[in-house]
């Protein structure tokens, strides 16, 4: 699963990169966590919009709120046959812009945070799906990350990661064509590229923990 990232990008940076004409306020954060809004980009009438959602789907037929927080992450395996992705798969999608992400390697029963970064795309996005939940109080748009199989280099330290797409293939992923789910898994694959991995500090395992230093090397 993927259960952190970062987003530390310059916001001039991050707007010119995915075409955006304007960003909701955002500061630099280092220890991204499930249930706290992050930055996610739809098309909205024929442009790219980003918007803050909730990390950790509820779908717009869940009979309460709270439901959201196991679908932080969804399978690509199953986005065309579960029901709480099946639609937005179809619908509604996202790009989640990012510059690293975090996972954690099990050795002798303990956990070590490697923090893991593109060299040759220093800003990238995870595919993603969102909805809209609503109830006579409140509404909550929210969100999840897809995740897929590791790529060769990541398989030691988990066995799967964030599907991160090609920038040639955004438009296609945030513009989907009825009938060719099927054909647009194949965008969720393994990242091809190269991959760069340091092992960081466990300080990383707390969500309330801050700062540049949870992704240097140690």
């Amino acid at each position: 699963m993927c259960g952190r990232f970062s987003l530390h990008t310059s916001p001039r940076v991050i707007q010119q990169v995915f075409k955006l004409d304007s960003l909701p306020d955002i500061t630099p954060r280092y220890n991204i966590a499930p249930s706290t809004p992050i930055l996610a980009i739809r098309k909205k009438e024929g442009k790219n919009d980003a918007a803050l959602l909730r990390w950790g789907l509820v779908p717009h037929w869940a009979k309460e709120q709270k439901s959201g927080y196991s679908l932080i992450n969804a399978r690509a395996e199953t986005l065309c046959s579960k029901p709480a992705f099946r639609e937005s798969f179809k619908k509604r999608r996202c790009l989640i812009p990012a510059d690293g992400f975090y996972e954690w390697q099990s050795v002798d029963g303990k956990k070590t945070p490697w923090y893991i970064t593109l060299p040759d795309l220093p800003l990238f996005a995870f595919a993603g799906l969102w909805d809209s939940w609503r109830s006579p109080e409140q509404s909550v748009e929210s969100c999840t990350i897809i995740v897929t199989e590791a790529c060769e280099k990541l398989r030691p330290i988990h066995p799967r990661m964030p599907a991160i797409l090609a920038p040639a293939d955004y438009e296609r992923w945030l513009q989907p064509t009825a009938g060719e789910e099927e054909k647009d898994l194949c965008l969720l694959k393994p990242w091809p590229g190269e991959i760069r991995l340091r092992r960081v500090s466990p300080a990383v395992n707390k969500p309330t923990v801050e700062g540049e230093g949870l992704i240097r090397e140690v």
